[in-house]
C-alpha cells in the first residue's frame, strides 16, 4: 500500500509558528504531526507500506529530508511532490499521480485522530467520517442502512447530512482515482472555484465503485494555536498508556512533573513545576518556572516563567512572567 499526504498549505492561521516550518512538522506530544498520522495509520494496517508520498509547497531541502526520514522510519520509500497552485484537494492529490496506483491511502495532514484504522484492503473504497453539529463547512456523505455511501456533497449551505469527511480516504485502485481526477481537471470541472475530491468520488460512485463510510472516535483539529494546545493535551492523555513520553536522557532536578507530560531528548527541567499537559521539546531547558497545558518546542530556554495555554517555538530564549503567550522560532524575549 501507498500513503499519500497532501500538505502544501501555508498554515497561515498558525503563524508565527509556521513561518519557519510547515504545520505538519509542528510537534504534538513530542512527535511531528505528520509522523503521528503515519504512525496511527500503519498501526492499523497489517501489510507493508511501500511508499509514503508527501505533496508539499516550497518548504526547502531540510524539510524534505525530514519527511523522507519519517517515511524511512516505517520501512517505506519517501517521495516528494509539489503543488505550486492552490487549485483544490483533487488537484493536490493528482500532483502525486506517479504514486497513484494499487492500494492507496490518502491522509490530510492538518488534523489528528483517535480511531481504529484496521480495514480490509479488498474493499473498493473507504471514507472516514465524523458526525458534526454544523456540517455546512465540510464535505459530507449520505449513507444507506449498510453504511454504503449514496451521495457526496461539498460544503452545502442547505442541510444534506451531518457525516463530515475528515480527510482520510482508501481506494483499492489508485489508477482509477488518478484517471478520474485527470478527467475532472481536463474538463475544468470546478465546484466553488476548485477541483474537489468529492466530485471525483461521486463520479466513481456513479460508475459503480462502492465506498463504505467508517467512523472515527475523535477528530483533533490543529488549525490554530489553541487547537494545537488542546490537541497536544488530548494526545498526551491518549498516548500516555502506550508510549514512553519521558526520554531516558532527560534531566529532572528539584522539580515536579504533573503527568501526562512529554519531556524530550536531552531536555532539562530544573527547579520547576510543569504539567499537566506540557510538551517540552528536545534539548530544551526549563528553569525556575511553573508551566501547564503548553507546547514548548526544541532547543528552547525558558526561565523565571509562569504561564499556561501557551505555545513557544524552537530556538527561543524566553525569560519573564506572562500568562498566555505564542512565540515563534528564533525569538528572544525578556521581561
Amino acid at each position: 500500500m501507498k500513503i499519500i499526504i497532501p500538505m502544501a498549505g501555508r498554515g497561515t492561521r498558525l503563524r508565527p509558528h509556521t513561518l519557519t516550518v510547515p504545520k505538519p512538522l509542528i510537534p504534538i506530544a513530542g512527535k511531528p504531526m505528520v509522523q503521528r498520522i503515519v504512525e496511527d495509520l500503519t498501526e492499523g494496517y497489517n501489510g507493508q507500506v511501500e511508499e509514503i508520498a508527501f505533496i508539499t509547497g516550497d518548504f526547502g531541502t531540510a524539510v524534505e529530508k525530514e519527511l523522507i526520514h519519517i517515511a524511512e522510519r516505517f520501512g517505506a520509500k519517501g517521495k516528494i511532490y509539489y503543488q505550486t497552485q492552490p487549485l483544490g484537494v483533487a488537484h493536490a492529490i493528482l500532483c502525486a499521480k506517479e504514486s497513484l496506483n494499487g492500494n492507496v491511502f490518502i491522509a490530510f495532514s492538518d488534523t489528528l485522530f483517535k480511531a481504529d484504522f484496521h480495514f480490509d484492503t479488498n474493499e473498493e473504497g473507504i471514507i472516514w467520517v465524523k458526525k458534526v453539529e454544523d456540517p455546512s463547512s465540510f464535505g459530507v456523505v449520505k449513507t444507506n442502512g449498510a453504511n454504503i455511501i449514496t451521495d457526496f456533497v461539498e460544503k452545502s449551505p442547505v442541510f444534506v447530512s451531518d457525516l463530515a469527511i475528515v480527510g482520510l480516504y482508501y481506494v483499492r485502485e489508485g489508477e482509477l482515482l488518478r484517471d478520474q481526477i485527470q478527467a475532472l481537471i481536463d474538463g475544468n470541472i470546478k465546484d466553488k472555484g476548485e477541483f474537489q475530491i468529492t466530485s471525483v468520488l461521486e463520479n466513481m460512485k456513479s460508475g459503480g465503485y462502492k465506498f463504505r463510510a467508517a467512523g472515527i472516535e475523535e477528530w483533533l483539529d490543529c488549525g490554530n494555536k489553541q487547537n494545537i494546545i488542546d490537541t497536544n493535551r488530548r494526545m498526551l492523555e491518549i498516548k500516555s498508556a502506550s508510549e514512553q513520553l519521558h526520554h531516558d536522557s532527560a534531566v529532572i532536578e528539584n522539580s515536579v512533573v504533573i503527568e501526562p507530560c512529554f519531556i524530550g531528548t536531552g531536555a532539562r527541567i530544573l527547579n520547576s513545576v510543569i504539567g499537566p499537559h506540557v510538551s517540552v521539546g528536545h534539548q530544551s531547558v526549563i528553569n525556575n518556572s511553573n508551566i501547564k497545558n503548553s507546547v514548548i518546542q526544541n532547543n528552547t530556554s525558558v526561565r523565571n516563567a509562569m504561564f499556561a495555554d501557551s505555545m513557544i517555538g524552537s530556538h527561543v530564549d524566553y525569560a519573564g512572567r506572562v500568562s498566555d503567550i505564542s512565540i515563534g522560532d528564533y525569538t528572544s524575549f525578556k521581561e
